[in-house]
């Protein structure tokens, strides 16, 4: 089933969609979800958390891509579920590497994001940035920050050897990071 026809069964709430939608996307949300928790009770638990997010968000929300939000549901409870886990739990794991990377530029130890920066500006210059690369810079990138994919993943994906794809990431974060000195972020 199409995405469009998932989204009118949500409007419509008709409890196909959860089935539909579980049928397409468990898959996807799953390794989404893999590269945080990377414990399948909680993976699974927050797939159940997603469809049920989905479920009591559509509507009022219609998102412009399933996929999309999906993923950023499924990124945010992850993130909430290792909140809520032990040390040990919120040590492992891709993301803390990945948020490493980039949390000396993007959020000082003296502010937080939501005092320092307008998130719609944030989120248009960060299209921008995205739309100026070429489609493996973006996919890379995306895959890394998005998805929180290890380099091992994204070099076996595309074929890189782990050196290229991490100095790829650095010189991008370098790119981003220019970007957003310059609009005063």
């Amino acid at each position: 089933m199409d995405d469009k026809s998932i989204l009118e069964l949500f409007l419509a709430r008709d409890e196909n969609a959860i089935a539909e939608v579980k049928e397409k996307y468990s898959a996807y949300c799953g390794s989404v979800a893999n590269n945080i928790l990377k414990d399948s009770s909680d993976i699974e638990e927050a797939l159940n958390d997603t469809w049920f997010a989905a479920w009591t968000t559509i509507p009022p929300f219609l998102p412009q891509c399933l996929r999309t939000y999906l993923a950023r549901l499924i990124r945010n409870i992850s993130f909430n579920k290792l909140d809520h886990d032990n040390a040990k739990k919120r040590g492992s794991g891709e993301y803390k590497i990945v948020l490493d990377e980039v949390s000396d530029w993007l959020v000082s130890d003296n502010d937080n994001v939501e005092d320092s920066v307008d998130e719609r500006i944030l989120t248009d210059l960060l299209n921008n940035f995205l739309a100026g690369l070429n489609e493996t810079e973006r996919n890379v990138f995306v895959r890394r920050y998005t998805y929180f994919q290890s380099i091992s993943e994204i070099s076996k994906a595309f074929g890189f050897s782990k050196s290229k794809v991490s100095s790829m990431l650095l010189r991008l974060r370098k790119r981003l990071r220019k970007e957003l000195e310059e609009n005063d972020i």
